[in-house]
C-alpha cells in the first residue's frame, strides 16, 4: 500500500515547498481577489471551450503523446483507459506510427506508462507502430519535458520536434496544450472521450484544471513582466 502522503508528491502539491511556485501562487490569488473571481471564470471558460471543441483525430499522421494517470491496483483507471482507447483508434486508422506513453510511478509497483503498454498489448495492435515509454515523470510538465528529450535523443538538442497529438481527457487538454507550446512543441489537442458530457465529477475536474492553468499562466506572465528569469526558466 502506498504511503498516505503519496498524492502530495504528485501534481502541483509537490511544488508547494518551492518559493518560486509559491510566489506565482500569491500573485494568482491576488489577481483572483482583485477581479472578484472574474479571472478564474475567464480561465474556466477557456478550459471548457478547449474541452468541448477539441477533435478526436489530428487530421494528419502525427506522433502521439498519451498522458498517463494515477493507477488503481497497478492498472489504468477509467480516464486512462479512455486515453489508451483513443491512442489505439489512432493507430488503427493510420493516424500515427509512433506512440509515446507518458507517466512514471504513482505509488504502485509499475509506472503509468508500463501499465498503459500492458493494457494496449491486451488488444489487437496494428503492425508497424513504434511504442515508446517515458517513465520518469510525475506530472504533466515533466511528461512533456521528458518526451521532448526522448524525441530529440537521436540528434542535437536543436533538432526540430515533430508535430505531436496530445491525447488526454478533455478536462486536461487546455493545460497540456499550454505547457506543450511553452516547451516548443507544435501540438494538436486530441480528446480521449467522444464528446464532453458534463456531470458533477467533470465540473469539479474543469474547475480544478482552470485553477492549475491560471496558476501557471499568470505566474509566467508575472515573471515576464518583472523579469524574473528563474520562474520563466521553469517552463522552457
Amino acid at each position: 500500500m502506498p504511503p498516505i502522503t503519496a498524492p502530495l508528491k504528485r501534481g502541483p502539491w509537490r511544488y508547494l515547498s518551492d518559493r518560486d511556485v509559491l510566489h506565482a501562487a500569491v500573485v494568482t490569488v491576488a489577481a483572483v481577489a482583485l477581479s472578484l473571481g472574474l479571472v478564474w471564470v475567464g480561465y474556466l471558460v477557456h478550459v471548457w471551450r478547449v474541452a468541448a471543441r477539441s477533435p478526436v483525430t489530428p487530421g494528419q499522421p502525427m506522433t502521439v503523446l498519451v498522458f498517463g494517470r494515477r493507477l488503481v491496483r497497478d492498472a489504468p483507471e477509467k480516464d486512462y483507459q479512455a486515453r489508451l482507447l483513443r491512442a489505439l483508434a489512432l493507430m488503427r486508422s493510420h493516424d500515427t506510427e509512433h506512440v509515446l506513453l507518458l507517466g512514471g510511478r504513482s505509488g504502485g509497483a509499475i509506472s503509468e506508462a508500463a501499465a498503459g503498454r500492458s493494457w494496449l498489448e491486451q488488444h489487437e495492435l496494428p503492425p508497424g507502430v513504434v511504442m515508446q515509454l517515458e517513465q520518469a515523470s510525475v506530472d504533466s510538465l515533466e511528461n512533456l519535458r521528458h518526451a521532448r528529450s526522448l524525441l530529440q535523443e537521436d540528434g542535437p538538442v536543436t533538432r526540430v520536434l515533430p508535430p505531436v497529438a496530445l491525447v488526454t481527457s478533455r478536462y486536461h487538454l487546455a493545460r497540456c496544450q499550454l505547457l506543450a507550446r511553452r516547451l516548443g512543441f507544435r501540438s494538436v489537442p486530441i480528446a480521449a472521450e467522444p464528446s464532453l458530457e458534463l456531470n458533477r465529477r467533470y465540473v469539479v475536474r474543469l474547475l480544478a484544471e482552470s485553477g492549475y492553468l491560471m496558476w501557471i499562466d499568470i505566474g509566467m506572465r508575472w515573471a515576464t513582466l518583472i523579469g524574473h528569469r528563474r520562474i520563466s526558466a521553469r517552463l522552457s
